[in-house]
């Protein structure tokens, strides 16, 4: 058997290279939702570096608990991501806030995990199942029945996504189930409410630009995603709506703005309303 290998000019190599990322990215822009993962992933052997914003008003909590921390509460959390192999993805993250005292303070990290299991596709289309793991460890007082891995306490998490882009629009479902343990010192948690099952469900739709010259143009996205958690030892749960802007510059620069409020609930959470600002970076082709 014969092999016929095609050596191109570098100049041919480069723009077939940005012909191919500005096609790739431009048809998964509409899935890139601001608050889940979906079940493709990023780009092999590309780094993504993201910073998560999250602005909590205390008056918006569920519960009727005092304590020490601020009248008006943020988070930060920054996060490297990394695509490994077409199939695996993996993150790391830090977190600090003043949502349980009245200074900002480190309060932890955690790890994620995705494996895209499933993949058929097609031209403007695609389907892809994924599997995924959480882990966390969390130096914060416990002070409700919600299990957030994202800075308030600690445990794992696994689940699965599906997710469908169909030309302009994708849509993409996820569930999984979440295990609190105690933090870090004696924040012990309540057995009753470490057994957490997580659901969701996001739309995502490109709206600009409405025709395509070159990888430069920025993108439009428009989201609106549902999320929900139950406990199911005392059966409490809730359901969150969070619609969200996003905005896409030279391919790589990523800016989400969302504001999510609860629609509906009696789990005891520390905050019902969420603005969120989301920056993220990514690297293609970072490292051999």
């Amino acid at each position: 058997m014969f092999k016929i290998a095609i050596i191109l000019p570098y100049k041919m190599r480069a723009v077939l290279f940005y012909c191919l990322l500005l096609f790739s990215v431009n048809l998964v822009a509409q899935e890139l939702f601001p608050l889940t993962e979906p079940a493709s992933n990023m780009a092999t052997k590309s780094i993504g570096i993201r910073l998560n914003n999250e602005f909590m008003p205390y008056a918006t909590s569920s519960h009727n608990l005092t304590y020490a921390g601020s009248s008006n509460m943020f988070r930060t959390g920054i996060e490297a991501m990394v695509g490994i192999t077409k199939k695996w993805m993996a993150h790391a993250l830090i977190f600090s806030s003043n949502m349980h005292q009245q200074n900002f303070k480190f309060e932890g990290g955690g790890f994620y995990l995705k494996y895209r299991l499933y993949s058929i596709d097609n031209i403007q289309s695609h389907f892809r199942i994924a599997l995924y793991g959480k882990g966390a460890l969390v130096n914060n007082a416990i002070h409700s029945n919600e299990i957030n891995l994202g800075g308030d306490n600690s445990g794992g998490t696994t689940g699965v996504i599906f997710t469908q882009l169909l030309h302009k629009t994708a849509l993409s479902a996820s569930f999984g189930y979440i295990k609190g343990i105690s933090n870090i010192k004696p924040n012990v948690l309540n057995d009753s409410a470490s057994n957490v099952l997580n659901y969701s469900l996001s739309f995502g739709q490109l709206v600009l630009p409405l025709k395509y010259i070159n990888y430069n143009q920025p993108n439009f996205n428009l989201y609106c995603e549902f999320l929900g958690k139950t406990n199911t030892n005392t059966k409490q749960s809730y359901l969150d709506i969070a619609p969200a802007l996003q905005c896409i510059i030279n391919s790589v620069f990523r800016v989400d703005v969302v504001y999510k409020y609860q629609l509906f609930g009696n789990l005891s959470r520390l905050n019902t309303n969420t603005i969120s600002l989301r920056l993220e970076y990514n690297f293609f082709n970072a490292y051999k």
